[in-house]
C-alpha cells in the first residue's frame, strides 16, 4: 500500500479551516481529478475521480470525527483507501493541516505514477489549492461540527 503525509499553514483560523475541510462537496474546486464527492449520511461519502487515466468510484466511511482536531476515514466500497487530516492552530489566523493517506494503486499505470511520486505531488498541491481556496474567500462556505 502506498503511503503519502503532507503538511502545510494556511493563513486562516483552525475553525474556518476546519469549518472549509467538512464541506466535502466542495472537494472538486481545489482537488486535482475528482469530479464529484457526494454526503450519502454523516458518516458515508461517495466519490468519483480521474486516477491513472481511469475513472475510479468509492465509497467512503468516516471512522473519527472531532471538531477542529481530526477526521479519518476508510474506503468500505471501490477504490481501497484510508486516511486522515488533523488540523492545529499555528497562531492566531494561522493552521496547520496534516494530512495521511493511504492507497493502493491498482493498474500497472498507477504502480508506475507511484513510484515516480505522482500521488504525492498531486496531494501537494491539492493542499495548496485548498489553502488558496480559504484564504481567497476569507470564511467557509458551510459547517459540520459533530463528532464521530
Amino acid at each position: 500500500m502506498g503511503h503519502i503525509s503532507k503538511s502545510i499553514e494556511v493563513n486562516a483560523p483552525l475553525q474556518t479551516v476546519y469549518n472549509q475541510w467538512t464541506q466535502f462537496e466542495t472537494f472538486p474546486e481545489f482537488m486535482e481529478g475528482v469530479e464529484e464527492v457526494r454526503q450519502i449520511t454523516e458518516k458515508k461519502l461517495y466519490w468519483r475521480a480521474k486516477i491513472g487515466g481511469s475513472t475510479k468510484e468509492w465509497q467512503a466511511d468516516i471512522i473519527e470525527q472531532e471538531p477542529d482536531r481530526r477526521i479519518a476515514w476508510k474506503s468500505s466500497v471501490g477504490t481501497e483507501n484510508a486516511g486522515a487530516i488533523s488540523f492545529e492552530a499555528a497562531g492566531p489566523d494561522k493552521t496547520r493541516l496534516t494530512l495521511e493517506l493511504g492507497y493502493e494503486p491498482d493498474s500497472v499505470v498507477e504502480k508506475v505514477g507511484d513510484a515516480l511520486g505522482v500521488a504525492g505531488h498531486r496531494v501537494e498541491g491539492d493542499l495548496k489549492r485548498f489553502k488558496a481556496f480559504i484564504e481567497r474567500r476569507g470564511a467557509s462556505t458551510g459547517a459540520y461540527r459533530k463528532s464521530i
